[in-house]
């Protein structure tokens, strides 16, 4: 349910909510909040509520800014207390003068909708999120073990994580979150949970507070929910496979989207991977770097998968009602800035009417005939910085937070 800000402050009253957190994120995708009392709540609604975010990761040094509440994003944190009960709300966020905040990278993906919308689509997401679940020592400090040795789609009692993935999907769905579904991954004590489409900012959104009450849910069960690349260099690594599909496009579109993909991923990889382990992971096992499609083989950054008989048998002929998943991202990226390079990038295969890329095939003979994305981080920051698509789309401040240093996180 999406509240108007009457609605909010009608729904603080009657459920007894004495907290309201603020939410936003660093440059880098990062959760953040600050909270204020229920009392506050129309002050923050009519002036914003001011902070200091000259300490924030990537934000530029003395920056005041003022947090705009969004109505239409309240949800209530199941895990709190129920007396004095607590809400979240994402915010736009501006500074004093009233301009836009330009790091604000949820505002980052709002344009990238917006620009969409004016060429006449609309995009949604839906993303497999994977993360490890490790075991904390008597400090209470993640250590790299494992919560069990169980493998792919195992069950109890080999699957320690059955009934935390449980306790997470039910705590999503009060939240008004939709998992679609969750299994056991094949890294021992790596799990994923899929989460039905939505639209493209309300996907962000999810995908930013899944990462905050996945890790709740894990320190309640004495665990650390670990969303790094790879965890562990022997065992498959953490991705985020973004699922995107297109509506209200025409009949070509989804071919000219994979094909703006294929062509504009490598330039958006340092925001997608923004780690220098992330380059351990890509390359790997099911987290390929060779930039070509696929209906069947997973050896490819972009999979079409043959869902209801919806793709061609042929491979070539791409029904406008598939989706396409991308395969590259890994866990740490920024949703909004992750959601809104893709949009850019789907878009740009549309307008520039790109030629339709025929389906990948790998052979043991031909493994070497596809280009492949960024090896290393520094490849993928060059990749990033010669780029006039990553420089038409982001701003500066963006930019530079990733490339001149490198993202952290």
């Amino acid at each position: 349910m999406k509240y108007t800000p009457e609605e909010v402050t009608q729904y603080v009253k009657e459920e007894d909510v004495k907290f309201i957190r603020m939410g936003f994120c660093d440059i880098y995708g990062r959760h953040k909040n600050v909270a204020i009392q229920a009392s506050e709540l129309s002050k923050a609604f009519s002036r914003g509520v001011a902070i200091d975010a000259s300490a924030v990761d990537g934000f530029p040094a003395d920056t005041d800014i003022l947090l705009h509440p969004d109505a239409s994003t309240l949800v209530q944190f199941p895990w709190r207390p129920q007396h004095g009960r607590v809400a979240h709300m994402f915010c736009d966020m501006t500074r004093p003068d009233g301009t836009p905040f330009e790091s604000d990278t949820r505002r980052i993906l709002k344009q990238a909708i917006e620009y969409a919308e004016k060429l006449g689509y609309a995009f949604d997401f839906g993303s497999e999120m994977e993360f490890y679940l490790l075991k904390l020592d008597e400090r209470g400090e993640p250590v790299k073990i494992p919560y069990d040795k169980a493998g792919y789609m195992d069950v109890a009692p080999e699957d320690k994580g059955e009934n935390i993935r449980r306790e997470i999907c039910l705590t999503l769905e009060q939240m008004g979150i939709r998992p679609e579904r969750s299994l056991h991954k094949i890294g021992p004590g790596q799990n994923e949970i899929d989460f039905h489409y939505a639209d493209s900012l309300t996907a962000a959104d999810h995908a930013v507070l899944f990462y905050t009450m996945v890790r709740t849910v894990a320190a309640q069960n004495g665990l650390w929910a670990d969303f790094s690349p790879k965890p562990f260099p022997d065992e498959e690594g953490n991705g985020m496979h973004i699922n995107l599909s297109v509506r209200d496009g025409g009949a070509d579109s989804l071919p000219r989207i994979i094909a703006g993909l294929l062509k504009l991923t490598p330039e958006m990889t340092v925001f997608l991977n923004p780690r220098e382990n992330s380059y351990e992971r890509l390359g790997g096992n099911r987290a390929s770097n060779r930039i070509g499609w696929s209906g069947k083989n997973r050896s490819f950054i972009i999979r079409v998968p043959n869902t209801d008989g919806r793709r061609a048998a042929d491979g070539e002929r791409l029904s406008t009602g598939c989706r396409v998943e991308l395969r590259s991202p890994d866990s740490l990226c920024n949703p909004y800035l992750a959601y809104a390079l893709v949009i850019y990038a789907a878009l740009y295969g549309i307008e520039n009417r790109l030629p339709i890329p025929k389906e990948a095939a790998l052979s043991p003979e031909n493994p070497e005939k596809y280009h492949r994305l960024p090896a290393n981080l520094p490849e993928a920051i060059a990749a990033a910085s010669d780029s006039a698509f990553i420089r038409e789309h982001l701003p500066d401040s963006v930019i530079a937070a990733y490339c001149q240093r490198g993202a952290r996180r």
